[in-house]
């Protein structure tokens, strides 16, 4: 692991795998353990965010550790970005939005990056076409590091000086960015490596504790042949609810303001879709069945060739097989796990199979509300989707029988709600408020992280979204009804 040596804070640990090995000037190694945007007034004191910053930026070369210089090159779809960009991608970002700004005196790393790292603030400077981010052999790799470290030493240096609020809002917006980019980093980098014909996983072997074996049914009450109809439900009553940021701690933009919501009752599946409910789906010739899908999504089947969830492939003799943060795994092993990298189609597709729906954004978070956030997320290590049975050593116990699990981490859910501004909303001023408006035009939303998301960054606020054709992401299904 990396460390700067200032405090102990800790990281999660990722083992690296590589001969080849890189290192950061004035960083020493240490083993280590587990380690949103306001508009208003700064969510944490001083002290909290500083703790924060340093190890939300040690985390993200944590996270490298198990990559050569090579793999931080690749850029496998227009989707993903290079591991070696989001490094600099996000020390641009305290640079032009923080230290620029507040910091007398600062002077920038590099002329050029500027320009050269901005990923799509229009309003802020020109910047290259994503697609090309590949092609970026120079600066190189080692100069990317030193202009991490310049930037950790610059925001080390406005926090030593009594900043104003203003610069710590900014501060605190920087850490959950990059926190954004790390789970970025991780989806990123499993496409890399999906692509690779080698197909080399990101850490050995398998999740740690291994799969539960699956011995006709879970305690969900879910059977191995992948009977949809054997889940359990909650029911909700529906009526007044609010949704929205509360207005304690961080948030971004597109949380606020809160707002009353008409819920009609309503019932939440216990868990997620599993793999071997979704295998179900494919046996039943989910994806030859146009009455099943919406137009849009009907024609992405046949202009993309979909025949089931990214990273599942057939062996030769006809089992599928799924590629994983930890290599590849027999779906055998997996049948229990939720099923993961599936677009708004898909799910939307396999609800209607089953007879079911998706939830809307506010229904789901009705049911959040007020739960601790706990689940396979980061900081567990795992990397994969669990089965709903197990723990992770960072998860409560189980609820009842009557509440729903899985509400945190393993794979972000998709909503039926179309990603659009809360009434009132308003977004950040000046090009930071580029950072989440903008998209609110044919986009879903999803909620609830993935096992790639760290706990401190989810909320059940939280709101993430994607084009509805999106598969790259750990995202998966939960029914409603």
């Amino acid at each position: 692991m990396l460390k700067i040596c200032r405090s102990k804070v800790n990281v999660f640990s990722v083992a690296g795998q590589n001969d080849r090995k890189w290192s950061v000037p004035g960083y020493t190694r240490f083993n280590t353990g587990r380690c949103i945007l306001s508009a208003t007034v700064p969510s944490s004191t001083q002290v909290e965010i500083a703790a924060r910053f340093r190890s939300t930026r040690r985390r993200t070369l944590a996270l490298c550790e198990p990559l050569s210089p090579e793999d931080m090159m690749v850029q496998s779809s227009a989707e993903a970005s290079p591991v070696k960009w989001h490094l600099a991608h996000t020390a641009w970002f305290f640079e032009s939005f923080i230290l620029r700004e507040f910091l007398p005196g600062y002077r920038l790393f590099n002329a050029e990056f500027p320009w050269l790292f901005n990923s799509y603030y229009a309003s802020f400077a020109p910047f290259p076409e994503k697609r090309l981010r590949a092609s970026f052999s120079r600066p190189g790799l080692d100069e990317i590091l030193r202009y991490r470290k310049h930037v950790d030493e610059s925001v080390d240096r406005l926090l030593g000086a009594n900043p104003e609020p203003e610069a710590l809002k900014r501060i605190e917006l920087g850490v959950n960015h990059e926190e954004q980019h790390q789970e970025l980093l991780l989806t990123d980098i499993l496409h890399a490596f999906f692509t690779n014909p080698l197909r080399p996983g990101y850490l050995p072997g398998a999740a740690e504790p291994k799969f539960a074996a699956w011995e006709g049914k879970n305690s969900e009450g879910a059977s191995a042949s992948g009977d949809a109809h054997s889940l359990r439900f909650q029911e909700f009553p529906g009526g007044l609810s609010e949704a929205g940021h509360r207005g304690l701690g961080f948030c971004f933009d597109n949380e606020m303001p809160r707002h009353r919501v008409w819920l009609e009752p309503y019932a939440l599946a216990r868990r997620l879709v599993t793999c071997g409910e979704f295998a179900a789906f494919i046996a039943d010739g989910g994806y030859r069945r146009p009455e099943l899908w919406l137009s849009a999504g009907w024609d992405a089947v046949k202009n993309n060739g979909w025949q089931a969830p990214l990273y599942w492939t057939t062996e030769s003799d006809g089992r599928w097989s799924v590629f994983t943060l930890r290599g590849e795994q027999p779906l055998a092993r997996l049948e229990a796990a939720p099923v993961s990298q599936v677009s708004y189609f898909e799910a939307d597709a396999y609800a209607r199979w089953a007879g079911r729906r998706l939830a809307t954004e506010f229904e789901w978070e009705a049911a959040a509300e007020g739960r601790p956030v706990a689940g396979n997320l980061l900081d567990s290590g795992r990397m994969v989707p669990a089965p709903a049975a197990e723990r992770s050593h960072n998860q409560a116990p189980l609820p009842s029988v009557e509440e729903p699990t899985q509400l945190f981490g393993d794979c972000w859910e998709w909503t039926a709600s179309a990603y659009l501004g809360y009434p009132g909303f308003q977004p950040l001023a000046g090009s930071l408020g580029e950072y989440n408006g903008k998209f609110m035009s044919g986009q879903m939303v999803l909620r609830g992280g993935s096992c790639a998301t760290p706990a401190a960054h989810i909320r059940s606020s939280y709101r993430n979204f994607f084009a509805p054709e999106t598969r790259w992401q750990f995202s998966g299904i939960r029914l409603a009804s």
